[in-house]
């Protein structure tokens, strides 16, 4: 490893610590993607959160570097167990939609769908219901089954979740 892992170890865990400088690495050279990605089976959940971090910030500047991993953010990263890791998959679920082969997105879809039905974490659930949502346009299974997940959700005591359910009722025009 060129020390990512312990670049990304420490300090506050909402701080960003190395994580800009890491991806800017990864980016000038581009075959060090592979060990940012191997940061996600730290046993630091501050490294896995901040790599989760990195591969947004990878992703939005040169997609076509996740597009060999995503069979493994599908099969392996989607069983980690933590919130920031299952709000980052949902995003990055939604920008490489593209790239997805139909049985990918058919695998996202039911990562993203136990999310929604099962997790608790706002973030998990906020970042969940925006890309189901606008997968369900395209998919009326999908809507009829979102709906109501998010009926049920416009009841959630936290003001962010029942709002964005309210919000993405509104978007499939209910």
């Amino acid at each position: 490893m060129t020390n990512f892992e312990e670049r990304l170890t420490g300090g506050h865990p909402n701080s960003l610590g190395d994580t800009v400088e890491v991806v800017e690495e990864v980016l000038a050279e581009n075959e060090l993607f592979n060990e940012l990605f191997n940061c996600y089976f730290s046993n630091d959940e501050i490294v896995r959160l901040r790599t989760s971090n990195a591969m947004k910030r990878v992703c939005k500047v040169n997609r076509p570097l996740l597009i060999p991993y995503i069979d493994r953010f599908l099969s392996e990263i989607s069983k980690i167990d933590q919130a920031s890791t299952q709000w980052t998959l949902s995003q990055l679920f939604e920008m490489l939609e593209k790239e997805m082969s139909d049985g990918q997105i058919k695998k996202a879809k039911e990562i993203m769908k136990n999310n929604l039905a099962n997790h608790n974490d706002w973030i998990v659930l906020n970042q969940t219901m925006n890309t189901l949502t606008k997968w369900s346009k395209k998919d009326e299974n999908l809507k009829l089954w979102i709906i109501p997940h998010l009926e049920r959700l416009t009841s959630d005591t936290r003001k962010s979740v029942s709002g964005r359910a309210q919000k993405m009722l509104k978007a499939l025009g209910l």
